[in-house]
This record gives structure tokens, C-alpha cells and sequence, in this order.
């Protein structure tokens, strides 16, 4: 039986947007440097039970950034196994939009599924004050299908909840300086 594939044009075309919001106790510059800087990202990026190392950073439309993300709780280890993917994976993009600290746009290179062409996940992150805070707004491109968009989608909320988790420690941190 042949195996499916998805061409560029058909994994992109008319995709849904997945939108996720967080209000957190932080200036927009916090956010913005969490979000920009080699150090912030390593804090926080990927899901609960990974680490990122950041390689690439070049934070200007069109600059390029790339990161290995690797497995390192012993369930996501053994979950990725049994699923035939690598404990580290690869992941480089293209910034298309730098606005600080408010609106950051980029695309991500999917190229790490099995019969499935390379595509690209564009992905906005908008941050915006409010109150004592910030309310970050980020909205990026479903995946091929509704598995893939599904694991996308929680694999940026534990992302995003570990940024908060950043964050709150941060807020700790200055109430115990006072």
C-alpha cells in the first residue's frame, strides 16, 4: 500500500489558526525577553519534560533561529521511542516580524514527520499591557491534521505554562528583594 504524503502547497493551504492567551503579573519587556533572548527561551521553551538549547538567534525580519529540543523525562523518553521519534529534535525558522516589545512573527520549518513534505507553521505572538500586567496573545497555524494540531496545541500550553511558571518565580523573587 503506497504511503500518503502531503505536498508543501496541500499541508498549507487553508489551515486553521490556533489562538492561546495568557494574562501574567509582568511588564511586556519580561515577556519580550523571555520570548528573544537565548537565555529567556532555554528557561521555558517546549513542553513539560523537555529542554531547549537555543543555536540560532538572529532577532530581525528575516533572521534565523534554531533550537534542539530533547526528551528528558523518562515517560516522554519512552513514549517517543515507542513512537519512532528522536529524543532531539530540530527546529529552525525565519523571524518575518519584530516589533519590541509587542508583536513577534516567525515560521517554523516542519520537516521532522515521517511521509509528510516539509511545511511551513507561521505563529504571531502579541503582547499587550493591561492592568498591572501583560495579556499575551499567540496565534499560529494548525498542523497538517488534527493529530499533529492536537500534540502542536498542548505541547505550546505546557510551554506557555512553564513561561508563567518563569515568570511567577520572577514575582517571587522582587516581593522577597522588598
Amino acid at each position: 500500500m503506497p504511503t500518503k504524503t502531503k505536498t508543501a502547497t496541500s499541508a498549507r493551504a487553508f489551515r486553521p489558526k490556533i489562538r492561546l492567551e495568557r494574562t501574567f503579573q509582568a511588564s511586556a519587556k519580561e515577556v519580550w525577553e523571555l520570548w528573544t533572548t537565548k537565555e529567556g527561551l532555554e528557561a521555558w521553551w517546549g513542553p513539560e519534560g523537555f529542554t531547549t538549547a537555543v543555536h540560532k538567534l538572529d532577532l530581525r525580519p528575516g533572521g534565523e533561529f534554531e533550537y534542539a529540543m530533547t526528551a528528558t523525562r523518562p515517560d516522554l523518553i519512552e513514549g517517543m521511542k515507542a513512537a519512532g521519534l528522536p529524543l532531539t529534535s530540530l527546529a529552525h525558522g525565519r523571524y518575518t516580524e519584530v516589533t519590541r516589545p509587542r508583536r513577534l512573527a516567525y515560521t517554523t520549518l516542519v520537516d521532522f514527520i515521517q511521509g509528510v513534505a516539509p511545511y511551513e507553521v507561521a505563529a504571531v505572538v502579541e503582547i499587550q499591557p493591561v492592568g498591572g500586567g501583560v495579556r499575551m496573545v499567540v496565534t499560529e497555524d494548525a498542523m497538517h491534521d488534527e493529530l499533529w494540531t492536537e500534540r502542536s496545541t498542548m505541547g505550546m500550553n505546557s510551554s506557555l505554562d512553564r513561561l508563567a511558571k518563569v515568570l511567577e518565580a520572577r514575582l517571587g523573587e522582587r516581593r522577597t528583594l522588598r
